[in-house]
C-alpha cells in the first residue's frame, strides 16, 4: 500500500477557493480504481493550512490517478491560488494494524 500524506500553506484570500477545488479533487478521486481512501481537511490550529491523506492499493493506481482529467484540473486550479508553501511526501506500507 502507498501512503500520500502532505499539506499546503494558502493564503487566506486563496483558502475558500483551495477548499472548493479540494473538496472536488476528492470527490472524484475516491471514485478512482485503487484508491482506498482520500481525504482532505483543515489544521486545526491553522485553518490556512489544508492537509491531505491518500491511500493507494498498488503504484500503478497512483500513477494512472496523476493522470486523471480532475487532477489537471486540481493543478490547474491551485496554480491560479496564492500557495505559500507545499510538502507532500509518499510513504510505503508494508504492514498495518489496528492500534
Amino acid at each position: 500500500m502507498l501512503v500520500i500524506s502532505g499539506e499546503i500553506r494558502v493564503a487566506p484570500e486563496s483558502r475558500a477557493t483551495a477548499v472548493a477545488a479540494a473538496i472536488k479533487m476528492e470527490q472524484a478521486t475516491r471514485q478512482e480504481a485503487g484508491c482506498l481512501s482520500y481525504t482532505s481537511y483543515s489544521d486545526l490550529e491553522d485553518p490556512n493550512v489544508l492537509r491531505i491523506f491518500e491511500e493507494w492499493e498498488t503504484e500503478a493506481a497512483l500513477g494512472a490517478h496523476f493522470k486523471t482529467p480532475h487532477i489537471a484540473q486540481f493543478r490547474s486550479d491551485m496554480a491560479q491560488l496564492k500557495v505559500l508553501s507545499r510538502q507532500i511526501k509518499r510513504y510505503e506500507v508494508t504492514a498495518v494494524a489496528a492500534l
